[in-house]
């Protein structure tokens, strides 16, 4: 992965979602060598604990509040601040929570050193507002880091970038506009403050993992997050960031495609992605029931069952699982939690083999449950996580083309499975086994010899199916160990024609590939034409000036409307560049004009925003960056001739943080913002 100080968690397209180097005997970059220890965990405990577990969830007569209970309730900061000299966890204990993540197979802890109401749990010299100045008085994050070292848990922190309680801190939430004034804040203070807990946290309790939180809002900005990055960089070069540090994560999800987006791993929230995040580190952070704060009034608790199946579900993508739970007032987890957290350490105490140290399946989907993989040079282990045994017993494994070994129940060695004779297309079957199977996820795993080879369609990569000039097309194959062969001339592969690599197209050209092993076809054959086209004219514009015309417009929209007309009366002022700088909130901004595009070529348009945009060139939509989320990029390519393009961007943002970016790039070239100089009216 990328080493410098921009360091982004996305690897280079040919490496696998574990984020593995493609090639095994290269030496580790400094972000494998830091991410190693979270690679092979897989499997972590999230708390969310702080003043908001005094309430459980209830403010008057309303039951469904957790963590953002003073921003949810609109609680005024005077009367928050009540919860901190009633701060008596008398039933804390530090060793019983890393003991219950310990036994439960989880390799890290991760603890809200301070959530977004501003309160910290360890003792700051920055604030008062912490828990050293309580009834309670103890450094939670000092005992729970030494009882995490105690137990074998890496101790890592939470650390929201947005604080409800400090005085410099914008912007105000808006319900409480009118009683605290933002006259006076100072958002510069408030990052010097920010730097300087975080640097105490570094310091102090040497988290394994800091994990940001809260970077959405307008005021925080990529310049911001770089400087909060870097900081830790400086101060703990072993120590793993998350993406949240950065304006750039996509939604809930992971990057949203920035090259300047810093951060090791991406972040899904209470989801997991279908397909995993191929090329990227990534955890999904996911609650026991609906909150993440304790709410006592919360009664819909995941099942044990669920709760392992994620886990299994998100190992078998190459993903981590960070399980959260969030603790009683008191200082104890409730106990729906621990009877959960007891039933997952008991079946990983049989099963932790399939989930530490794995990395994602190696086969596109199986009927029967999930896979992760050990592999290995001379020999490796596939753990098939059979869910529900189908209903004659077999279990398939299409296109697995390794000898086997032996097959055998994990939680129970002796128990082997037989392997069927192989029918029709290559692969292997074996006969479960009927009785004494876990109900949840029985473990089988397959011994093999090598490493995995699954025949598999060769993939033909490009930027585009169109080009001007010339278009780099990468034959690549579908699963390691595999021969691809391709043909340019329209014939079919053979075992002896052109090798996989890079091709140089410039003309028009159908590009066919197969994969081989062992000098035989094991893959159907994979056909894409690439087209040589005529650009797009320019208009014919006599006269431009520099800029696009802007017009502004108060809205609350939750998309751009296909129908512009609310604009039609607004006044236009000329902006040099589409940005949300300054625009605030329920807000929308047109920019008309033209691109003046240097040469004929394909060009890449990305529209970087937070809330929606879309952006019409030449008369016709090609970019669609529609509705409510957060910063995410959006792409679209047309083959565009030199001089002046009719462009129309428009832009929305509902809420929260504001983002407007557009940037451009031409085949194999880097996205890179659209200069001043290339817009017009």
């Amino acid at each position: 992965m990328r080493p410098s100080h921009l360091v982004a968690a996305l690897l280079l397209a040919a490496c696998s979602s574990t984020g593995q180097s493609p090639d095994p005997a290269a030496p580790p970059s400094p972000q494998d060598q830091r991410m190693a220890w979270w690679r092979e965990a897989r499997f972590g405990m999230f708390i969310h604990w702080g003043l908001y577990a005094i309430p459980a969830g209830e403010w008057q007569g309303k039951k469904d509040y957790g963590e953002w209970i003073r921003d949810s309730a609109r609680i005024p900061v005077d009367v928050y601040d009540q919860f901190q000299p009633k701060w008596q966890p008398a039933q804390f204990d530090a060793d019983a929570w890393a003991k219950l993540a310990a036994a439960a197979g989880m390799k890290y802890l991760v603890l809200t050193s301070k959530h977004h109401d501003g309160f910290a749990l360890f003792d700051s010299k920055a604030t008062e507002w912490d828990v050293m100045n309580t009834p309670h008085g103890r450094d939670i994050c000092k005992e729970l880091a030494a009882a995490c070292a105690r137990h074998g848990v890496r101790f890592c922190t939470y650390h929201s970038i947005m604080d409800w309680h400090h005085p410099d801190y914008l912007p105000r939430r808006p319900w409480e506009a009118a009683q605290r004034s933002a006259e006076g804040a100072d958002f510069e203070r408030f990052e010097r403050y920010l730097h300087t807990q975080v640097t105490e946290v570094i310091q102090n309790y040497r988290p394994a993992v800091m994990w940001f939180d809260g970077e959405w809002e307008h005021t925080w900005s990529h310049e911001r997050g770089l400087r909060l990055f870097e900081l830790c960089r400086r101060l703990a070069p072993d120590m793993i960031v998350n993406n949240r540090v950065d304006v750039h994560r996509g939604g809930m999800a992971g990057f949203n495609g920035s090259d300047e987006a810093v951060g090791d791993f991406a972040t899904p929230e209470q989801e997991i992605p279908a397909t995993g995040m191929p090329g990227v580190d990534w955890e999904s952070c996911m609650t026991m029931n609906r909150h993440w704060g304790w709410n006592q009034a919360d009664t819909q608790w995941k099942s044990t069952k669920e709760l392992l199946r994620n886990l299994v579900d998100i190992a078998s993508k190459g993903g981590n699982y960070l399980l959260n739970v969030g603790p009683r007032a008191d200082g104890t987890f409730p106990p729906l939690a621990v009877q959960r957290l007891i039933e997952i350490g008991a079946w990983m105490q049989r099963n932790a083999a399939s989930i530490h140290g794995t990395t994602a399946s190696v086969f596109e989907h199986l009927p029967f449950g999930r896979c992760t993989v050990r592999a290995g040079e001379r020999t490796s282990t596939l753990y098939l996580h059979v869910f529900e045994r189908p209903a004659d017993g077999v279990l398939r494994l299409p296109g697995l083309g390794n000898a086997l070994v032996r097959a055998h129940l994990l939680a129970e060695p002796q128990r082997e499975l037989t392997a069927l004779p192989a029918t029709g297309a290559a692969g292997l079957a074996l006969q479960m086994p009927h009785g004494g199977l876990d109900p949840i996820d029985t473990v089988v795993a397959v011994e093999i010899q090598g490493r995995p080879i699954v025949y598999r369609a060769p993939v033909l990569q490009a930027e585009t199916d169109e080009f001007v000039h010339e278009l780099a097309v990468h034959v690549q194959s579908g699963s390691p160990g595999l021969d691809v062969r391709c043909t340019t001339d329209g014939s079919a592969p053979t075992a002896n024609s052109a090798a996989a690599g890079t091709l140089r197209l410039t003309r028009t050209t159908t590009v066919r590939a197969q994969a081989f092993h062992r000098g035989q076809s094991v893959s159907a054959i994979v056909e894409r034409t690439f087209r040589a086209v005529v650009p797009q004219p320019a208009a014919n514009v006599p006269q431009s000036a520099p800029g696009l015309l802007c017009q502004r417009l108060a809205v609350d929209w939750q998309r751009v409307p296909e129908d512009r007309a609310a604009f039609r009366d607004a006044p236009a002022e000329v902006a040099a560049q589409p940005s949300a700088a300054g625009q605030g909130e329920r807000v929308a901004l047109r920019y008309r004009g033209f691109l003046d595009v240097p040469v004929d070529d394909v060009y890449r348009l990305a529209l970087t925003s937070d809330d929606g945009s879309v952006l019409w060139l030449d008369g016709s939509a090609l970019v669609d960056n529609n509705g409510l989320h957060g910063a995410v990029t959006a792409t679209g390519t047309r083959a565009l001739a030199k001089g002046l393009h009719p462009l129309e961007l428009v832009w929305f943002n509902q809420t929260g943080g504001a983002e407007l970016r557009l940037s451009w790039a031409r085949p194999g070239g880097k996205l890179e913002a659209v200069p001043a100089a290339a817009l017009r009216h």
